[in-house]
């Protein structure tokens, strides 16, 4: 594709140099550039793309997209806004890819990950082709391509679009972050439905207050579009908690026909008479398509919430909820969510993703249903991340706990005794005594503390990291995975 075809996406942009060059490709990190590429020049949050223009020429870029002119014997196209020129760019390049699938987007503080893979298992139960895109790792046919964040850069995301379709892939279903639709690498998607899970205090390093955060979630529901169709193949759903205030505001943003599901407000798609245990899950689900118990392996009312969100997304694209009954009975779990590390020992431990306030709420007031024995919680805070929810974190620990081991997550660059200090307060607001909560820098030994000193019955909760297999520290990370390390320190106890 020649480079005056791209610039003739935007009415206002400066082409600069030979306007015939050939654009094979689109790319943000210098170091990733492919001989043919665009380097597009993005401001980042600690450096600036074109400082790293000449790299990116060095690798082979044929061309540059820049906020401003650089002296560099190159063609550019020069733009206001970088971001915006890159998400328009990669649509026309990869042409258009998410108009070949229905493209499932699913935002939200909590739950992403879990629904995600409950849809996209439903789907795939029906025998629809689907791809995945979100926290662990994205999905193309058989290609498992592991994720640095939650969603890629548009060039990447219109990249893996495009391979999505050329397999032949029915649905994508996706995590979108508030990140991601601040920064508009989501822009040019044509999303199919958008799924709202919940909004919690988390991420405010970046948005700096709950509001901001909220608007950025928002962006998903009013991008759905503002036209009807007659036609099934192009109507949108907008799908919302309704037991989450947020999500009357969320219902005002948008012109998708909107499908409201919970436990408690009258809505749609409704959980009742819901039983959790420490092996699975059982609820009756009431809803525009009818009337009909359920049964999952997953534990925990948030799950029931996160199975509620895929139950309205399979109910709008047309499955009975004897197809959704089934699929969902053998859903086994998902990586790091609530998942279960048994070498045959007599109590229960589990390792979940919990890294916020709610988070962990919600993993351990599941707990609290079932647990027969003492609640042991292994938990941190990432470094530097949002510092205000470090006593929230110490404080619903406390609140829902038995004994607490406070300790490391991802300190990245802070001192990892500091974090641990920022979360104390929270627990002695909460009352628990000294007794009762250790501060365990290093996390292995954390975790095996808690295994050794569990007893019969009781149920330790590895809180934080979930499907991670690394722990930044100091900026490096080395390999760490919570559940070898309790799957260790459990084999540990028999010799």
């Amino acid at each position: 594709m020649q480079l005056k075809e791209l610039a003739s996406q935007l009415l206002i942009c400066k082409l600069v140099g030979d306007e015939t060059t050939e654009i094979t490709g689109i790319a943000t990190d210098s170091r990733q550039v492919r001989r043919g590429d665009l380097f597009v020049c993005v401001l980042g949050f600690v450096s600036d793309g074109h400082d790293y223009a000449s790299v990116a020429i060095g690798k082979g870029a044929a061309a540059l997209v820049t906020e401003r002119r650089l002296d560099l014997d190159i063609p550019q196209i020069i733009v206001r806004d970088s971001r915006h020129a890159m998400a328009v760019f990669s649509a026309h390049v990869y042409q258009y890819p998410s108009r070949n699938m229905k493209v499932i987007g699913i935002t939200g503080t909590n739950g992403k990950t879990t629904t995600s893979y409950l849809v996209e298992h439903i789907l795939r139960d029906q025998g629809y082709r689907t791809g995945l895109m979100g926290t662990i790792s994205a999905r193309v046919g058989s290609q498992i391509i592991p994720m640095e964040r939650t969603t890629m850069e548009a060039s990447a995301l219109q990249d893996t679009f495009r391979r999505m379709a050329d397999e032949g892939t029915d649905y994508c279903i996706m995590e979108v972050s508030s990140h991601a639709l601040d920064l508009g690498r989501v822009k040019g998607i044509r999303f199919r439905s958008g799924v709202f899970t919940n909004l919690s205090q988390d991420h405010l390093d970046y948005h700096e207050t709950m509001d901001k955060y909220e608007a950025a979630k928002g962006l998903l529901f009013s991008r759905l579009g503002n036209e009807f169709s007659p036609l099934p193949e192009y109507k949108q759903y907008a799908i919302l908690n309704a037991d989450d205030p947020a999500s009357e505001r969320l219902a005002q943003l948008t012109a998708a026909e909107v499908i409201t599901y919970g436990v408690k407000q009258e809505c749609a798609v409704k959980a009742s008479h819901v039983k959790i245990t420490a092996k699975g899950t059982e609820f009756e689900v009431e809803s525009f398509a009818g009337t009909m118990p359920m049964r999952m392996n997953l534990v925990g009312l948030f799950n029931v919430y996160n199975a509620l969100a895929a139950v309205s997304v399979c109910l709008a694209e047309g499955l009975t909820l004897a197809q959704v009954r089934d699929s969902l009975a053998s859903m086994p779990g998902v990586d790091g969510r609530m998942e279960v590390v048994d070498e045959g020992q007599d109590f229960l431990v589990l390792v979940d993703y919990a890294h916020t306030p709610d988070g962990l709420s919600n993993a351990l007031e599941s707990i609290r249903e079932f647990a027969a024995g003492r609640i042991r919680c292994v938990f941190g805070c990432g470094g530097d991340r949002d510092r205000t929810k470090r006593p929230l974190m110490g404080r619903v620990a406390a609140a829902l706990s038995n004994d607490l081991y406070v300790t490391s997550d991802n300190p990245r660059t802070e001192e990892p005794e500091a974090i641990l200090h920022d979360i104390v307060p929270g627990i002695e607001e909460a009352g628990l005594s000294r007794e009762q909560y250790r501060l365990v820098t290093e996390r292995r030994e954390a975790i095996q503390k808690a295994i050794e000193e569990a007893g019969p019955d009781d149920v330790v909760l590895i809180a934080g990291k979930g499907h991670e297999t690394y722990q930044d520290i100091g900026g490096v990370k080395h390999d760490f995975d919570d559940r070898l390390v309790a799957r260790a320190a459990l084999r540990s106890l028999k010799r």
